[in-house]
């Protein structure tokens, strides 16, 4: 008789816990929690009750297990819990899931297309599509199911690395969402158990430890299995359970099993009686009463478990028929056999499966197998493996692997492990790739030299690279030896060492990475190297800029004199030759991608001198990655025409463009470089709230993602959306955070001169504050490539200069020959400036001239239009000419309802200079919060509080509203009266609360 308790004993207080993680799901309050216990004492029974109460509510459930046989299978319990769900009704169709198709593509099979072959996929990619995938099937309405779903992921510490990360995402994002996670795993040192113990401390998730059974519930579960009523049990016997079992449930059902097999416990009519000695062996409890059971089955059904054993706890039919050589009607009936000894059953909905009942029932087999036995199995098995899925697709690979290296093949075994890591690679499992890649070296390592050691050797270096992991790739590439077995040709040697050159300049580690070229540069004269060269060529461009001279280049040393090491636009000359000769012998080479790359570099370059010829270079990379099917480096091109486009009129289409067919593709990172890209755009066009938007919806996921560049772009786009309201608090903060992004060392730092603080300054009506930003961002481009475009150099420092008489014509014609003047953004600042030294030299027609073209260029730009006419107007009144009473009022009427009172402030006292009415605001002014108004605060006093918020003084304030220092203390001891603040340091706290850096001018103002 075999005995298994049909409910669950002890468990309330976690069953407790499921319902209530259900009922948050199913209310969009997404929980994790984690079960840990040893080994049969119940996670699995628990996790499918769980299973079965969340099926019974409605709700959707997902559940996967990872694998303890074989090396661990990338992401197997996720695409094992995604399949469980999706093999019939297929995935969800929310087209919110379009842009992480692609990153699912290797989970999900009706995706398998969706993933272009030059696109890689991430991790952190991976695990936010995951998330994304779970709110989908959580939110479905399609479904019939209610909101909610269920994850059910067992075994957790015997998965791989990447699932412990997408788990490890998934606990920390699940908040708001319609998901809950359970997790089983077993307690110990181990990074599954570290993951839910951190996750635990840090609040993200509930950590649920099964405890051994109580002595009373142990005599339940012995009740319930034996079908006794309670107190029917002889005392001896509960006793016996209680002693040998720990509490452990499975253990009591094992030793009962024992018990009845062995004919020491009877049943019948009057109940359970004991007839013998009730001692069994434990702990080898389990494997006698799972020996015993085998050992009842037919030869030919014993033979076929301990293969099915040797294959894993779960194992395929196909398999599992060519090892035993059985037919269909005889493997089918001695499957049955084993189920009905309670040793496996079916697995999941595909009858092709089947799995043993506990990891213990595996461990039990194969204990009873002698080496030669299992090692002979092996053999059988890894034939049968290559010869039921030819290539060994998906997980096949690494568990013949672990087949060949049990059945002693060990150079075997490394090969495959070696073909599994490149697939895991491919898969964008990177931890996992090195990590079979590390262990294919190790074990060739110890077959001795030879050819094959070299070759997983440089596939290891080349995987290292990719996945960031420099310093071992370095360490690992100096090991290769230069001659004899193992080592590789000159040509290979050459391509790696290059690579190893390009990711130490992708590191900023120039050093290294000049040390590399000049190694290649060796070994170049001893074979053809036009398929190096190219690649070459892209990383000595990089390193020109940096400071390091091109040894390629005619002439070149391969260290940089002292004239170019000091010069940027020297260095840019020679990065623009290297990058263009790079293009060039790529195309002629066959080498599409490294011409992409080449191109892309030279795109940038060519910029300073013209967007004409900076188009031509994204064409050209364009038709070449359309020719030959890069599908990203296709999109790249667009999305940089796309910015391009708006840099030279002010118009988005063409990026909005690139923007949807990125989506489509599921190119996760160029959707977020496509919004980043059009919420800078927005910014300048003054539409604030798109822009907001537009930030809010990537900059969470940038972070999550870790795409530095990606999110320093966003950073700095949320700093000048504060700067261009005036929001000084707001853009520092911002700004701070780019910094911790290793701002400091980015391309972008001019944007946080010119872009940011110069236009705070402006509209703070801090024009010499302004200037020195402008001149910091030009002093940083001088000793830099030059890649901005919008940062003051080209035309608002020039208006600037102009108007503080410090810029002379001859100075603005250079500035007005440049590209960069030419971009509109720049040309209406331009324009402006030409006005100014135009209308003080008397040729007033001129002036006027200029001001409608600059007024034409600043169509598109809503703030800036408003501001140029305030600075302009300035100039005008003062030397005669122009119309600037209507220009004044307009920007007046502007900044005043942006709530950017000091503009709006210059505006008034500019008109009142020219003997104009001026507009009556303050009376009643609906810009004063709520709250302010209550106290009775007048539009002027909020005017005043508004500056105290960054502590500014009575002369400072005064300066900015054009009112007298005098009328300004008045005030300040008005607003300590009605604010009831006891001193001005308390009223400046008080300010802070309502600075226009809180508040959205396009919204009325409400009191924090």
């Amino acid at each position: 008789m075999l005995t298994t308790s049909p409910v669950l004993v002890g468990r309330d207080e976690e069953l407790a816990l499921v319902e209530a993680s259900l009922r948050a799901a199913r209310q969009g309050a997404g929980r994790a929690v984690f079960l840990l216990g040893d080994a049969g004492i119940g996670k699995s029974r628990l996790a499918s009750e769980s299973a079965f109460r969340a099926v019974a509510s409605g709700l959707a459930v997902l559940r996967g297990r990872s694998s303890a046989v074989g090396a661990a299978m990338p992401f197997r319990p996720i695409a094992e819990a995604l399949l469980s769900l999706f093999r019939i009704g297929g995935p969800p169709q929310d087209p919110e899931l379009a842009p992480y198709r692609s990153a699912l593509s290797g989970l999900v099979p009706e995706w398998r297309g969706a993933n272009p072959p030059d696109q890689t996929t991430s991790l952190v990619e991976t695990a936010e599509a995951v998330l994304r995938l779970l709110a989908a099937v959580g939110r479905d309405p399609s479904s019939g199911q209610e909101p909610g779903c269920l994850l059910v992921i067992e075994d957790l510490h015997d998965a791989d690395a990447e699932t412990l990360s997408v788990i490890e995402y998934l606990v920390d994002n699940l908040a708001g969402l319609p998901v809950f996670l359970l997790v089983t795993l077993r307690p110990g040192a181990g990074a599954a158990d570290d993951l839910a113990r951190a996750s635990g401390r840090r609040r993200s998730a509930v950590l649920a430890e099964l405890r051994p059974l109580t002595p009373d519930q142990v005599r339940l579960v012995a009740e319930s299995c034996l079908g006794a009523g309670a107190g029917q049990l002889p005392q001896p016997l509960t006793d016996k359970l209680v002693q040998d079992s720990e509490g452990n449930p499975f253990v009591v059902e094992e030793l009962l099993s024992g018990m009845v097999a062995a004919n020491v416990l009877r049943g019948g009519a009057d109940g359970w009686r004991v007839s013998g000695d009730l001692s069994i062996d434990v702990p080898a409890t389990v494997v006698h009463s799972v020996a015993q059971r085998v050992g009842r089955l037919s030869p030919v059904g014993r033979e076929l478990l301990h293969s099915a054993a040797v294959l894993g706890r779960r194992f395929a039919v196909p398999v599992l028929k060519l090892v035993t050589g059985l037919d269909d009607r005889s493997l089918l009936v001695h499957l049955r056999a084993g189920i009905d000894a309670q040793l496996i059953s079916p697995s999941g909905p595909v009858a092709d499966w089947y799995e043993f009942r506990h990891a213990l029932t595996t461990e039990a087999l194969l204990a009873d197998l002698l080496p030669g036995e299992r090692a002979a199995i092996a053999v059988r098995a890894a034939a049968a493996v290559e010869q039921a899925y030819p290539g060994l697709p998906g997980d096949w690979c690494q568990q013949v692997a672990v087949l060949r290296l049990t059945a002693g093949d060990t150079r075997g075994a490394a090969l495959l492990f070696a073909q599994a890591g490149q697939a895991a690679l491919r898969d964008g499992a990177v931890t996992s790739a090195v990590s079979l890649l590390e262990h294919a070296h190790t074990l060739m390592s110890g077959t001795g030299p030879g050819e094959d050691a070299g070759t997983v050797l440089e596939v290891l270096v080349y995987t290292l690279v990719e996945t960031g992991r420099l310093d071992r790739a370095l360490q690992l590439a100096d090991t290769l030896p230069l001659t004899g077995p193992g080592a590789l040709n000159d040509a290979r040697a050459a391509a790696l060492h290059t690579r190893l050159a390009w990711g130490a300049v992708s590191a900023l580690r120039h050093e290294e990475a000049a040390a590399r070229v000049a190694l290649v540069r060796r070994l170049l004269g001893r074979f053809d190297s036009a398929s190096i060269t190219p690649a070459l060529d892209v990383v000595e461009a990089n390193l020109v800029l940096a400071g390091l001279g091109a040894a390629g280049e005619p002439g070149g040393t391969g260290a940089a004199s002292e004239a170019e090491a000091e010069a940027g636009p020297a260095r840019t000359n020679q990065a623009e030759r290297l990058a263009r000769r790079a293009a060039d012998d790529a195309e002629r080479a066959g080498l599409p991608e490294v011409a992409c790359q080449a191109l892309q570099f030279l795109a940038l370059l060519e910029r300073r001198h013209g967007f004409d010829r900076a188009d031509a270079c994204l064409e050209r990379l364009l038709a070449l990655a359309t020719e030959h099917g890069l599908t990203t480096w296709r999109l790249d091109a667009l999305l940089r025409l796309g910015a391009n486009e708006f840099m030279r009129n002010g118009t988005g289409e063409q990026l909005a463009r690139a923007h949807r067919a990125a989506v489509e593709l599921g190119a996760i990172v160029l959707v977020h470089t496509a919004e980043a890209t059009m919420a800078s755009q927005a910014v300048f066009r003054g539409e604030y709230a798109t822009a907001r938007a537009l930030t809010d919806r990537c900059a969470g996921a940038t972070a999550r993602l870790r795409h530095v560049d990606n999110h320093q772009y966003v950073l700095l786009t949320r700093a000048a959306l504060a700067a261009h309201q005036g929001r000084r608090r707001e853009m520092e903060q911002q700004l701070a955070e780019f910094h911790r992004w290793d701002g400091d060392r980015s391309l972008k730092m001019p944007l946080v001169f010119g872009h940011c603080r110069a236009m705070c300054s402006l509209l703070e009506e801090d024009r010499e504050q302004a200037l020195i930003e402008m001149d910091n961002a030009r002093a940083w481009e001088d000793e830099n490539p030059t890649v901005f475009y919008f940062n003051g150099r080209y035309g608002l420092r020039p208006l600037l200069r102009a108007l503080t008489g410090r810029a002379t014509e001859a100075e603005h014609e250079l500035v007005r020959a440049d590209p960069g003047a030419g971009l509109l953004w720049n040309r209406q600042f331009e324009r402006l400036a030409y006005a100014v030294h135009q209308g003080r030299a008397g040729r007033t027609e001129e002036a006027e001239r200029a001001v409608a073209q600059a007024r034409e260029a600043a169509a598109p730009f809503l703030m800036a239009r408003h501001l140029g006419l305030r600075l302009v107007a300035e100039a005008a009144l003062a030397d005669g000419w122009g119309d600037p009473v209507p220009w004044l009022r307009t920007a007046e009427e502007y900044f005043h309802g942006a709530g950017v009172p000091a503009v709006a402030s210059a505006c008034r006292d500019l008109l009142r200079r020219a003997g104009a009415t001026i507009p009556q605001r303050r009376s009643g002014s609906d810009r004063v919060p709520p709250e302010l108004r209550r106290q009775g605060l007048t539009a002027r006093e909020y005017e005043v509080l508004l500056l105290l918020g960054p502590r500014l003084g009575n002369q400072e304030i005064a300066g900015r509203l054009y009112i007298s220092p005098r009328t300004v203390e008045k005030h300040v001891a008005s607003l300590l009266t009605k604010t009831g603040q006891t001193h001005r340091a308390a009223l400046c706290d008080y300010a802070a609360r309502f600075g226009p850096m809180d508040a959205d001018p396009s919204d009325e103002p409400l009191a924090r």
